[in-house]
């Protein structure tokens, strides 16, 4: 099975949505949040994760950072 690209995905849903997709740096930092959430909880965690720093506001830089100071050290 052929799909499309993830990027491709994004900008279709956004538009499907009626939002704007995120830009490169932004898939990267919310993909690094889920990675701490994932890592530090169950693997839901991540998107429930990405969904309340969304709905939140706020810099995505803040919620990674209030993500470290939730997970268990190590």
């Amino acid at each position: 099975m052929t799909g499309i690209s993830d990027v491709e995905w994004l900008q279709e849903f956004a538009r499907e949505i009626g939002t704007e997709p995120p830009s490169p740096e932004e898939v990267a930092q919310l993909l690094e949040l889920a990675a701490i959430a994932a890592h530090s909880s169950q693997r839901t965690a991540a998107p429930v994760a990405c969904w309340m720093a969304g709905r939140n506001g706020g810099s995505i830089d803040e919620k990674i950072e209030a993500a470290r100071r939730v997970s268990p050290p190590g």
